[in-house]
């Protein structure tokens, strides 16, 4: 057994991220870590939890809690789902494999990004559970079939898309490690960013083995997969709109989650292009600086939704109290991101493991001292939100 799984010190997000932080070099710790321009979004995200308190009930006794819930028809053990990331080849060795395999056996989806570093195949090969395929139509609409036609194959369940990268958002974090120079520059230039990989050995050593920098095998081009290079460019040449849905359905053929919705307006327009899901979205503050935090306009999406499909929410999300605080306020279930990014880094797969199995913990200890059994008894009446947060009518 993984050391990760046994050490006291492994409580909780926290102390996986530092072991992510020691564990890889800074350019890959902070592309996990950061947000765009003052990181203003990626704060908020996580504060905006902070300001909703709980309304527990006393004198309630149960003997088990149930977290089961079901999204888009699959039954799930847990009410978080792994959300996409990209580039997690370079977090850990078959880093998609690996947290995918963690997933599964938690009984819960794993969502592969298109930017990932193992292919579609791999990915279900390696996992006994429930699957998402993110979409970016980096590579264009041909490329984009295929991979969709791939995922469908597979197995896959839904199709995400993701529509809030009309370009990439300025990542400072990412330009000050020279990730530009790293990915295009000449050698002398990537030289003086070498001692940053050579002070992180095991991982240094970890990604050799593994065929060293990845490549995109999703993003199938004329000349074969896309190199690893800055696909800011790509994809502001590939910006999703409504009217692109319909090729999209007509290839997919199934569910379609659209990802990256904070308004009611947009809420709205999904609905009518008729998607399945919606998740409530910044990107985790790695987009549009200054945009809302999700917690916070999950009631204005609701509203506008109105019932007619289900909404999940992401960004922020460290412990299992905030997964029960984003049910109670109407979520379906929630995406988790750097939460188990920070334990494939720091460890792999028992890390990814590690992360699931804190965030199950919180959300049991939360039903237990909130008085509720069940995670779909959860309502609006278990917490008390800010005033100035409104009251979540839809506007527009």
């Amino acid at each position: 057994m993984s050391a990760i799984l046994t050490r006291h010190d492994v409580l909780n997000i926290a102390d996986l991220r530092r072991r992510a932080k020691a564990r890889v070099p800074r350019i890959v710790f902070d592309y996990i870590d950061g947000g765009a321009e003052d990181e203003a979004t990626l704060r908020a995200n996580l504060r905006a939890y902070q300001e909703i308190t709980f309304r527990p009930r006393g004198a309630v006794a149960f003997d088990e809690c149930d977290l089961t819930t079901t999204v888009l028809g699959t039954r799930l053990a847990l009410p978080f789902i792994l959300a996409p990331l990209g580039s997690t080849r370079l977090f850990y060795p078959r880093g998609e494999v690996v947290a995918a395999r963690a997933a599964g056996e938690a009984g819960t989806i794993y969502s592969l990004s298109t930017l990932s570093g193992s292919t579609i195949e791999e990915v279900r090969a390696g996992s006994s559970g429930p699957l998402w395929y993110q979409l970016y139509l980096v590579g264009g609409r041909d490329v984009a079939r295929k991979a969709i036609a791939r995922a469908r194959a597979a197995g896959y369940s839904a199709l995400l898309v993701t529509i809030d990268t009309g370009m990439s958002g300025m990542r400072e974090r990412d330009l000050r490690n020279g990730i530009k120079e790293l990915l295009g520059g000449a050698p002398l230039e990537r030289l003086r960013f070498a001692p940053q990989f050579l002070v992180r050995p095991r991982w240094l050593y970890g990604v050799l083995r593994d065929g060293g920098l990845m490549r995109f095998p999703n993003v199938v081009l004329p000349d074969g997969p896309m190199k690893y290079v800055d696909v800011g460019p790509a994809l502001e040449e590939s910006v999703v709109t409504w009217d692109d849905l319909d090729w999209i359905r007509e290839v997919w053929g199934g569910s379609i989650v659209v990802k990256g919705v904070l308004t009611a307006e947009d809420a709205r327009a999904a609905v009518a292009a008729g998607v399945e899901a919606i998740v409530v979205s910044n990107h985790g503050g790695r987009q549009l600086d200054d945009a809302p935090p999700t917690i916070r306009v999950l009631g204005e999406v609701l509203a506008a939704v109105d019932g007619r499909v289900p909404v999940l929410v992401d960004g922020g999300i460290r412990r299992g109290s905030d997964v029960v605080k984003a049910l109670c306020l109407g979520a379906r279930a929630v995406l988790v991101g750097r939460a188990y990014a920070y334990g494939l880094a720091a460890d792999g797969g028992p890390g990814v493991a590690r992360a699931i199995d804190i965030l199950r913990a919180d959300v049991v200890r939360t039903l237990r001292l909130l008085g509720c059994a069940s995670v779909r008894g959860l309502d609006a009446r278990f917490v008390s939100v800010p005033p100035e947060w409104g009251s979540g009518r839809a506007v527009g």
